[in-house]
């Protein structure tokens, strides 16, 4: 009897050390797509903020581009789906952005709600690319959560 009861003990520790190993969040072909999903959408952020601060400096209406975005949407909602969120929403928000850029009041001046939209809009895109950078950040899990969620899937 006192060998079984070692013998449990000793494959119970074996379970546990195996569950407390951590493993990469995603596969390698993932990491990959995310990654270049990620640069793509970064790259265009930075780009239509710098469309932003020529137009704090012209008062001249540009069109944000959204084209990667866009393509690369896919990935990112699979791969990072809480931070897919908050990205699609500043890319939904560009055509409002565009429109409070479009808008003069008196003397050509620019409405305080519309300046209001355009820099929360500028602000939202330089979050969505620090949260952007985070997600594509290779992230390790331990096994147990790995197969946690398998069990319960969200």
């Amino acid at each position: 009897m006192p060998l079984i009861a070692v013998a449990v003990v000793v494959a119970l520790a074996a379970a546990a050390a195996y569950l407390r190993v951590s493993v990469p969040a995603r596969s390698a072909p993932a990491q990959a797509d995310l990654e270049r999903a990620v640069a793509s959408v970064d790259s265009e952020l930075a780009a239509d903020l710098e469309l932003m601060s020529m137009f704090d400096q012209t008062k001249q209406a540009f069109v944000l581009e959204n084209a990667r975005f866009l393509a690369a949407r896919h990935v990112i909602e699979r791969e990072a789906a809480d931070v897919y969120r908050f990205v699609a929403d500043v890319y939904e928000r560009i055509p409002a952005t565009e429109t409070s850029m479009e808008r003069r009041g008196p003397a050509g001046s620019i409405p305080d709600v519309d300046r209001a939209a355009i820099h929360e809009w500028e602000g939202d895109a330089r979050e969505a690319q620090r949260v952007l950078r985070a997600a594509a950040r290779p992230r390790r899990r331990m096994r147990w959560e790995r197969i946690v969620e398998r069990l319960h899937p969200h």
